[in-house]
């Protein structure tokens, strides 16, 4: 814990508009996109946060030009054609697993050696799944401490194209690492998945992005991707909000019975958790959908029975709103929650009961029975999730205090910046 932060409750419900930064999962995409096509892209709406930083950091190290506005929130990037310039790079992800995850698969698509690595956490999340599926295309690709985590060295001799089997039960990011290097493949590739799918909003997400950089991806064969080669394009990019930090901001609506506007977001939004929403819906509250707003308007609030497995990054948020319902309310189908940043199902369990509620933990999940509530320090594990959804439960609760509040640097380095502003007149 390097500080804390107590959260002032509010005394009335919390109305206002917000346009939350650009989205980590699509910025890190884009730049993995840009960095592979033919020409000088320009992305805007790039979030500038630790996981975007060392995404970026890393493109630079594997030589490419990266431009980086962090005010005018732009990046231009001029692209490899599909062959990263350098023969060897150590790259540090920190705790970022998009990053570590697209850069493994974009390295094998070089000539010459990469070591990727990241902190304490980084080597306790497996990423044996992209391994084994790179080995299958003849990738020389291992994890050196023997334990299918980082650090991940790759020694790359382009990428010939090819079958490959990929398990996508503990992160769909090993699918979309492939999806987004096999275009830059000799040949062309097709890629099979083995058993369920976690997140699958995510895969959509991918391929919205190669689509707009040029590339095409044959899904016409449930659970079989097939890539032709082909060369992404550069392109004028504009990045969403983050729809998974749009849920603070929701279920800020809900716990305080306030109406709250998220501007740059829409039904169509290529984030899957943007549906947050209609899972506060099925709660009590009111939602609307704009041309470019979504809008929650908060009431009485009950208890829901909900699988959360394809928008789980919003899991503990609804986990936060929760003790404000009526009932019990039961998270289902996250057990790949667990492999996240922390423990995200322990977390979350732990840190609910500190505040005084009964909470049932599950492989998959949690029950949240409402009940009262009492301040606490609420540990974060240096998880920016949560930090920001126990953020929610302090400003109904005194005396709730949030340890380490600067780990929401990860994807949302101004987040209390922005709650202190929305809620300033509710107090």
């Amino acid at each position: 814990m390097t500080d804390s932060r107590k959260i002032v409750p509010v005394s009335r419900p919390v109305n206002g508009t917000i346009r939350p930064p650009g989205s980590k999962s699509l910025t890190n995409r884009a730049l993995a996109v840009a960095a592979l096509a033919r020409g000088t892209s320009t992305l805007r709406g790039v979030l500038d946060s630790r996981d975007t930083q060392v995404m970026i950091d890393s493109l630079r190290k594997l030589g490419l030009t990266v431009e980086h506005s962090a005010q005018d929130c732009t990046v231009r990037i001029t692209g490899c054609e599909g062959r990263p310039p350098v023969t060897h790079a150590d790259l540090w992800l920190e705790n970022s697993g998009t990053s570590i995850r697209f850069l493994t698969a974009l390295c094998a698509l070089g000539h010459g050696q990469f070591r990727l690595d990241g902190n304490t956490r980084m080597r306790e999340r497996p990423i044996k799944d992209l391994i084994d599926s790179l080995r299958q295309f003849g990738i020389a690709a291992e994890c050196p401490l023997g334990n299918d985590c980082p650090p991940v060295v790759v020694v790359g001799q382009g990428l010939r194209g090819g079958t490959t089997t990929i398990n996508a039960n503990v992160s769909s990011q090993f699918l979309s690492a492939v999806l987004m290097a096999a275009p830059c493949a000799t040949g062309p590739v097709e890629v099979r998945l083995a058993g369920e799918m976690v997140s699958e909003p995510y895969i959509d997400m991918t391929i919205g992005v190669m689509a707009s950089f040029g590339v095409v991806v044959d899904r016409s064969q449930p659970g079989t991707f097939r890539i032709s080669p082909q060369v992404y394009q550069s392109a004028a990019y504009n990045i969403e909000p983050d729809a998974s930090a749009a849920s603070y901001f929701f279920g800020l609506a809900a716990v305080t019975g306030g109406r709250i506007s998220v501007e740059g977001l829409h039904k169509n939004a290529l984030q899957g958790d943007i549906h947050f929403v209609t899972a506060l819906e099925q709660m009590g509250c009111r939602v609307t959908w704009n041309s470019d707003s979504v809008t929650v308007e908060g009431g009485p609030l009950r208890g829901i029975d909900i699988d959360m497995n394809a928008i789980s990054d919003t899991a503990q948020t609804l986990a936060c709103v929760a003790p404000f319902a009526s009932g019990p309310t039961r998270i289902r189908n996250v057990a790949h929650m667990r492999l996240k940043e922390t423990d995200r199902v322990a977390a979350v369990v732990t840190e609910l009961r500190r505040l005084g509620l009964n909470v049932e933990e599950y492989p998959d999940g949690m029950t949240i029975y409402p009940g009262p509530l009492h301040g606490g320090t609420v540990a974060t594990y240096d998880d920016h999730r949560m930090a920001m959804s126990f953020s929610l439960i302090g400003l109904r609760v005194p005396d709730v205090v949030i340890a380490d509040p600067g780990c929401t640097s990860k994807t949302y380095p101004d987040y209390f910046d922005d709650l202190d502003r929305l809620c300033t007149d509710s107090r």
